[in-house]
């Protein structure tokens, strides 16, 4: 045994301690006061005064006002030190009881770590050249019942930081950051979309038949209405009748329900942008979405050179292009004349460890090998194109080539980052495929589409030339800041109940 150990805290004890100290605090008068407004902070203080030398300063005599939880503590005779934490940064106190009296000295002196405490004083810098507020005024605005985590350490526990978010929060500055960055990465994204020419809208999150992708839904039923409802796999039907409706350029970011498994990669609950632009096709969908890309990474982190996993990604050049054939040909060392070849695609998915149904297509097989050996190896921004038709329900087939669609993928770091093509809008064609999709359901894939009667209605209207697509916001969190897990940039991820 390790005699050297710290032994470990009695949280329950020092709950208990502390509820102590609430009950003498509300023996006193108010225990939670809600009159105090701080107007500075830590940030801002820090930017603007914290190169200034003490001599030039101190005598200005410049009076702060500040709230935040008190992170760190070192108690002394008259007079100690804390540091406050606001959403902005870290800035220190100077409490002395020849500033605050004997009475909010000696209170002070019982506070804990966690509580939040509001302060008012005048700036100096000290030997040590750390900007500091004198304290003049200085009360407890919240008191913290529960211990954070070690200081040094934090929550070691990587589930428990994702269950207790607001104690990750507090306690890991990385994690705060990387919340902060996807803030500005989306605030970015919305200004670029408006400022070419996209509205943003809001489409329902509950559906009455689930569309706009293959997936499992979540099923849920509405009283009122005696129906069967549906949480949205995808906003793509919704959004295609605004197109229908005149609307020529729109967006949304919200969020989007799968129920299936969660991974380092999949969250049933997620965030997606799906935007639609008539007159366009999948070649301007490709550019615009690379310019969105840039432009986020650009915005958040200030360069659109990143590093990802300890490799680097160039979302400052070209994205790549590529149809699957090539793709299998460049990396899964298939010659052109052998991705023609349906026993060898076959052979190979299977030694893949992959399944490949005897009903397959050519062109599924060809899919499918990409699936299971050449996604992975995409590292650097790649768009792969000419999708077979028969995983592109919605996709608009090519006029050169009926067996394949003008539609594309995008791939970095050996993910799926967004999903676009040229829309269908044809309505008698629209609405076999529908049948298709119907029937595949019909004979027991939970995954394949519903037929819906109302979209096809919109379509018969007529939908001008229309291109489309959606972007994993998560996943670009994820390369962005540069996260190993989706649960890294989601704040609150699904989890197994406790207990």
């Amino acid at each position: 045994m390790d005699t050297t150990s710290t032994p470990p805290t009695d949280d329950n004890k020092l709950i208990a301690e502390r509820r102590e100290k609430l009950a003498a605090i509300r023996a006193r008068g108010v225990a939670f006061p809600n009159d105090f407004k701080p107007r500075d902070r830590a940030c801002d203080l820090g930017h603007k005064y914290g190169k200034l030398p003490n001599e030039e300063l101190e005598p200005k005599a410049i009076t702060v006002s500040v709230a935040g939880r008190m992170m760190l503590k070192r108690t002394m005779g008259k007079a100690s030190f804390c540091t406050l934490q606001d959403a902005t940064g870290r800035i220190q106190l100077r409490v002395a009881v020849d500033q605050v009296g004997e009475d909010t000295y000696a209170q002070f002196k019982h506070w804990d770590l966690g509580d939040i405490l509001g302060a008012e004083g005048t700036l100096f810098v000290t030997k040590t050249g750390e900007l500091t507020i004198l304290v003049k005024q200085l009360r407890l605005l919240t008191k913290s019942l529960r211990p954070l985590p070690d200081k040094f350490h934090g929550m070691a526990d990587q589930e428990q930081k994702y269950r207790q978010r607001y104690v990750d929060l507090i306690t890991d500055e990385e994690s705060r950051k990387r919340f902060l960055l996807r803030s500005k990465a989306l605030g970015s994204i919305r200004g670029f979309m408006v400022e070419h020419g996209f509205i943003e809208v809001e489409t329902p999150m509950l559906h009455p038949i689930p569309g706009g992708a293959n997936a499992k839904p979540f099923v849920t039923h509405h009283n009122a209405l005696d129906q069967e409802m549906f949480l949205r796999i995808a906003p793509e039907l919704y959004l295609k009748r605004l197109i229908v409706g005149g609307f020529e350029r729109v967006f949304e970011i919200n969020r989007s329900f799968r129920n299936e498994g969660i991974s380092v990669r999949h969250n049933p609950e997620f965030t997606m942008m799906e935007f639609y632009a008539a007159y366009w096709n999948h070649h301007d969908l490709m550019d615009f979405t690379e310019a969105v890309l840039r432009h986020a990474a650009r915005a958040a982190t200030g360069s659109a050179a990143i590093t990802y996993a300890g490799k680097e990604v160039h979302l400052d050049q070209p994205f790549a292009r590529l149809t699957v054939r090539d793709s299998l040909v460049r990396h899964a060392g298939l010659t052109l004349e052998q991705t023609a070849d349906a026993a060898l695609l076959r052979e190979r998915i299977v030694a893949a460890g992959e399944d490949a149904p005897a009903h397959w297509t050519l062109a599924e097989l060809q899919f499918g090998l990409f699936e299971a050996v050449v996604e992975a190896q995409l590292w650097q921004p790649t768009f792969i194109i000419d999708y077979p038709v028969e995983v592109s329900p919605l996709a608009r087939a090519s006029d050169a080539d009926p067996s394949i669609t003008e539609r594309f993928e995008l791939f970095i770091t050996g993910r799926e980052y967004a999903n676009g093509f040229s829309e269908l809008n044809d309505a008698e064609d629209q609405a076999v495929r529908f049948q298709s999709q119907a029937a595949n359901k019909a004979a027991g894939d939970e995954e394949a589409m519903y037929y819906d009667a109302d979209f096809i209605r919109a379509l018969e209207y007529g939908m001008p030339p229309t291109g489309g697509c959606g972007i994993g916001i998560d996943r670009l969190m994820m390369l962005l800041t540069d996260s190993a897990s989706i649960r890294d940039v989601i704040l609150f991820p699904a989890l197994r109940r406790e207990g």
